[in-house]
């Protein structure tokens, strides 16, 4: 079965760190570039971080550059988002991708992991 499962979500206080891992299973994930998107309640889904294929290209949104850290394991089918300096504004659903066209378009799809920033 092909899919990716994201973990690593869990309730944190406004200034701390969270990672994220996304796993494909049934696939070699370093065959596609990876995106970490994110939808909080009521709002559209946004696209956070992308990385390509080899690891050294990667972009961030305007709301989180600075702050969070895409990483890729190729050998581990393994893709991280390293988060710092939460904000309540993080709190979210947050899904991993993968896709062969660049960060435009993506054939898998994770199921998510949910944030919560909070005191």
């Amino acid at each position: 079965q092909l899919q990716l499962v994201e973990f690593g979500g869990r309730l944190v206080q406004p200034g701390g760190s969270l990672r994220l891992s996304c796993l494909a299973s049934g696939f070699g994930l370093g065959d596609y570039n990876v995106a970490w998107f994110r939808q909080a309640p009521g709002k559209e889904r946004e696209e956070v971080s992308c990385i390509n294929v080899y690891g050294d290209m990667t972009n961030y949104s305007e709301s989180v550059k600075g702050r969070f850290t895409i990483s890729r394991d190729n050998p581990r089918n393994m893709v991280y988002l390293q988060m710092n300096s939460l904000k309540p504004e993080d709190t979210a659903v947050y899904f991993c991708a993968a896709g062969l066209s660049g960060c435009f378009a993506f054939e898998f799809w994770g199921q998510g992991t949910q944030v919560a920033v909070s005191s």
